[in-house]
């Protein structure tokens, strides 16, 4: 075998964290290639995406995640159906297996198949013997277990394909965010970040949130306007021209600040460029709302104090590595794998 130990892998995986640091002076062709296939993923949001990978990646949090971990003796080969939504969203998968001594075989999304692969190209360059662990397949086959991302329709498909063996299945989720009416400018900003980054195409942005009854609509529209320029783009203009026009069409109440429209709906999933929003009366009836939709939710964004778990404004999209999609613990059900 390659001599590959749990702690080199902490090694390499704390090096990798500082060169994403700076991720265009090792990824800068990878950037424009990725931002040429994929309108969606400007230079900016693939650049933002990395930070966070850097940010998880610290040496406090890299130690403090490994200690969880179990470093396999016998590796299996998991299959990983990665999504291609928002840059680089699969990469955490990719790291779970790797950590756990496991071989990832990687079916990448054709939306998202530069950024990965150069950023695990970047890995191999510091841990060699790390390429025994890293499969690119085009069909998964002869794998031990499955970690697929889709849709609730995907799902159904994965289900019937990989429901023999041990797998994790992740279907779509949303995410919200509660306000009290105490909130200043700058944390309504903050919030801003968790609907606009990476255009509102993520699990962790927010889609919906909850107003207490009487709020003043224009004291949210007004925190967010710094992010005004995101109209600039042809495919976020898009969206918000048709969904603005059967709003108008159908008659239906919204308000609209330009860039993004706001309109009432008890759904948690919104349109591109529309949020939705209902207003509450009491807050602890509105906690026992959430809880009984934890299946549907990815992150409660909020500065309130609940007893589910909660993001302060601005920090959905800035997981730690502890934070696992679907509240799904990746690394338990790897370690769970003999």
């Amino acid at each position: 075998m390659s001599g590959l130990t749990k702690e080199k892998v902490i090694i390499a995986f704390k090096k990798l964290g500082i060169k994403l640091t700076n991720p265009t002076d090792i990824l800068g062709n990878a950037i424009y290639a990725a931002e040429n296939s994929n309108a969606w993923f400007t230079a900016e949001n693939i650049k933002k995406s990395l930070s966070s990978f850097a940010e998880m990646l610290n040496e406090a949090d890299v130690e403090q995640w490994f200690k969880t971990i179990s470093f396999s003796s016998s590796p299996k080969k998991i299959g990983l159906i990665l999504a291609g939504n928002i840059p680089m969203v699969g990469f955490h998968d990719v790291l779970s297996v790797i950590a756990s001594g496991n071989i990832a075989m990687i079916k990448l999304s054709s939306s998202d198949d530069k950024l990965i692969k150069a950023v695990i190209a970047e890995l191999l360059n510091i841990e060699p013997a790390l390429a025994s662990k890293i499969e690119y397949v085009e069909r998964l086959k002869d794998f031990d277990a499955v970690i697929a991302t889709g849709s609730n329709n995907s799902s159904r498909y994965f289900d019937y394909y990989f429901g023999k063996v041990p797998n994790i299945i992740r279907k779509n989720r949303n995410s919200v965010a509660v306000i009290n009416g105490t909130e200043t400018k700058e944390d309504i900003e903050n919030l801003g970040n968790d609907i606009f980054d990476y255009f509102g195409l993520g699990c962790r942005n927010v889609s919906k949130i909850y107003l207490p009854k009487g709020y003043d609509i224009a004291n949210f529209y007004e925190g967010i306007e710094s992010f005004q320029p995101i109209i600039n783009h042809f495919k976020y203009n898009n969206n918000y021209d048709y969904n603005k026009s059967i709003y108008l069409v159908n008659a239906a109440k919204h308000y609209d600040n330009g860039f993004l429209l706001l309109k009432e709906d008890e759904s948690l999933s919104s349109p591109l460029a529309v949020i939705f929003y209902e207003e509450y009366d009491n807050i602890q009836q509105l906690e026992e709302k959430l809880s009984l939709q934890t299946d549907n939710i990815q992150c409660v964004v909020t500065k309130e104090s609940l007893t589910i778990n909660t993001f302060p404004f601005g920090e959905s999209q800035h997981p730690k590595l502890w934070d696992y999609a679907d509240n799904v613990n990746t690394v338990e059900f790897l370690n769970s794998l003999v």
